[in-house]
């Protein structure tokens, strides 16, 4: 039985990075299908607004904590994370282990020329991957039919969705059953960084749980987004004083 702590409602799978992936890549390999959300704070807060949301990361298999906030937050109840297991870090992981496997990944989401080069690079540096499929996020409502069987005719192990929240868990949600396998994940801007088109923060940051604040340094247009943390904190303090 999967162990989970509960985070303001949100059931985080308490596994450590590496043991998450190989968990995975089980899966892949057995041909399994898997429904994976990666849960920051943001991801937190809006799953308490929008019920639709909420129900359907609750339908996941894996939800785990991708955000040092959600990693402390259940430390101060006791229950502690064995860590932050990250989208990014979790497609990388994924594609090095499908590699050696010549497994076969479908990628949609980002920009036109995101996913151009995302594909140049994969195709370099991941070069026993069988790519059998790429679209770019820039689709209406109406094409989601068409692509969701596109995927099924290629047999994807992997397909990653860098769609933004809360669209890409959507979609997965709203297609999954027409699949007997496959580990579905959305991985947000992990495109932009893996492609070389936008920079993951530097190890200094990484090392000091500060990625949060150099995206916002980076990208002033965030900064909305980042109100999401204090909201966060302000609930989990009220779950503590109630539990």
């Amino acid at each position: 039985m999967k162990r989970t702590v509960e985070i303001l409602g949100i059931p985080f799978y308490n596994v450590s990075q590496n043991a998450f992936v190989d968990e995975l890549m089980d899966a892949a390999v057995n041909k399994k299908r898997k429904f994976i959300v990666t849960a920051n704070p943001e991801i937190v807060m809006h799953a308490q607004q929008d019920l639709e949301f909420n129900q359907v990361i609750r339908q996941a298999d894996y939800i785990v904590a991708d955000g040092i906030g959600v990693v402390k937050a259940a430390k101060s109840i006791g229950k502690p994370l064995k860590g932050r297991v990250t989208g990014y870090d979790t497609m990388l992981g994924l594609l090095e282990k499908a590699n050696e496997m010549k497994l076969r990944v479908y990628f949609i989401g980002a920009k036109p020329n995101v996913i151009e080069k995302l594909v140049e690079h994969v195709n370099v540096k991941y070069s026993n991957i069988q790519i059998v499929g790429a679209r770019d996020g820039y689709f209406a409502a109406f094409e989601s039919e068409a692509i969701a069987e596109d995927i099924l005719r290629s047999q994807a192990d992997f397909v990653f969705l860098a769609l933004g929240f809360p669209r890409q868990e959507k979609w997965i949600s709203a297609y999954l059953e027409k699949f007997e396998k496959g580990v579905f994940m959305g991985v947000g801007g992990s495109f932009d960084v893996l492609s070389g088109c936008t920079k993951r923060a530097p190890s200094f940051w990484v090392k000091f749980n500060l990625e949060w604040l150099y995206r916002i340094l980076s990208q002033p247009s965030r900064w909305k987004r980042a109100l999401a943390i204090p909201r966060f904190m302000l609930a989990m303090k009220k779950q503590r004083r109630q539990g």
